[in-house]
Parts: C-alpha cells; sequence; structure tokens
C-alpha cells in the first residue's frame, strides 16, 4: 500500500504575526515608522507634517494595498519593468494600397522581392569554423 501523503494548502496565504499583519507589513511599517521617527527629531513640525503625509502614506499603500492579488510593491517593480523594457513591434508590410486594389481586382500583381535568406550551416561548415576560431585563424578552409 502507497504511503498518503498530505498536501499543503493556502501556500499562497501569508503567516499572520502582530493580529492581522503579515512578516512583510510588519517589516514595512516598521521602516516607515523608524524613518518617520528619526523625520519627527530631525526636521520641524511643517516638514515633519508634510513628510508624514507623504511617507506614511506610501508606507500604508505599500503595506497593504494588493492590485491583482499582489503586494503593491510587486506592482510597482512590473510596471517600472514594462517601461525600461523597448516595445518591440515588427510589421513587415509586403503590398501598398494600390497592390491591394489590383488584388481585389483579380489583376495580376508583381510582388516585390523578399531579400535573400542565408544559407543554413552544415556539420562540415561549422566544424571548419570552429577550427578556424580554435586554431586562432592559422587554419585557412577550402574555398568553395
Amino acid at each position: 500500500m502507497p504511503q498518503q501523503f498530505t498536501v499543503p494548502q493556502f501556500i499562497d496565504v501569508e503567516d499572520q504575526i502582530l493580529g492581522p499583519l503579515t512578516v512583510r507589513q510588519f517589516v514595512i511599517l516598521l521602516a516607515d515608522g523608524i524613518f518617520l521617527a528619526i523625520s519627527y527629531k530631525l526636521a520641524d513640525l511643517t516638514l515633519f507634517i508634510i513628510l508624514l503625509l507623504i511617507f506614511g502614506g506610501l508606507g500604508i499603500v505599500v503595506a497593504f494595498v494588493k492590485i491583482n492579488g499582489q503586494p503593491f510593491h510587486y506592482f510597482i517593480l512590473n510596471a517600472l519593468q514594462t517601461l525600461r523594457r523597448a516595445p518591440i513591434r515588427v510589421w513587415q508590410k509586403q503590398l501598398i494600397d494600390a497592390e491591394l486594389r489590383q488584388l481585389i481586382k483579380g489583376e495580376k500583381i508583381i510582388l516585390p522581392q523578399s531579400p535573400p535568406v542565408k544559407a543554413a550551416l552544415t556539420g562540415s561548415r561549422l566544424s571548419e569554423m570552429s577550427l578556424v576560431v580554435d586554431t586562432g585563424g592559422r587554419y585557412i578552409p577550402e574555398q568553395e
């Protein structure tokens, strides 16, 4: 008889340590609280209130807000990665409007030639190229 194993349930639920706070939320709020305590000691009251509104609100948002079931800081990281990545859009238009009209009318169209396709490396050609690289260019392959 095969052994039975218990399958873990709710593996995406974070452990709670202080009431409803998770470890992640506690660390975020602790770091935010330490920063605000230091700013209270070093800044005047007006600057402290401004910092409290900005960083206190930001700390609460990062700690508690979830977007699409993910914590807010994952959302920010994904947004930054998306903005940093170059948008790659490739469109190879083969026919112009006049050519499409001719195609609809049933007339014969002369298509532009496609760029030449390079021949694939064969096994013997690949071994010759690796021999050239290994010998530092001293070996010269036979030209076809």
